[in-house]
């Protein structure tokens, strides 16, 4: 596949996302895909996947236990069917009201217009203490108390 029929797919994947439009980023993903975004048992979404159903569940339980604050996509490096997004998001956890903020990156393998492999890297140390309640001074872990 050509570096520009790669971006293609991965800009299309971003603005889905942006726009919240989920089922069109989800179409997005071959129907058997290798997807790893790892964190830990407190994040239920968290985990591998082998199918376009489990990533739209991956994003179903996201936003069922997230509020998404900010999506910054500061850099997309593509190369033949590689891509990797690299970038900084902050959401809300609904249970506990802690912010989530880490910088993240995201390798993207695609074949024919479609994306075969999705491999998430982030603070999953912050994610777990976010999910938990436990929040230290901002800035210090990714983890913030709640306002108010």
């Amino acid at each position: 596949m050509s570096t520009e029929s790669t971006r293609a797919t991965i800009d299309a994947y971003l603005a889905k996302t942006r726009a919240r439009d989920l089922d069109g980023a989800v179409a997005l993903f071959s129907e058997d895909v290798d997807w790893d975004a790892p964190a830990s048992g407190a994040a239920p979404w968290s985990g591998r996947r082998s199918s376009r159903a489990e990533v739209a569940e991956f994003f179903r339980l996201l936003h069922e236990y997230l509020a998404p604050q900010d999506f910054t996509v500061t850099h997309t490096v593509v190369e033949g069917d590689h891509g990797v997004i690299i970038g900084h998001l902050t959401d809300t956890v609904k249970a506990t009201g802690a912010t989530l903020a880490t910088p993240f990156a995201a390798h993207v393998t695609v074949r024919d217009g479609q994306i075969v492999g999705y491999r998430l890297f982030e603070d999953t140390y912050a994610l777990a203490k976010a999910l938990s309640g436990v929040t230290g001074p901002p800035g210090t872990d990714g983890a913030t108390a709640p306002a108010g």
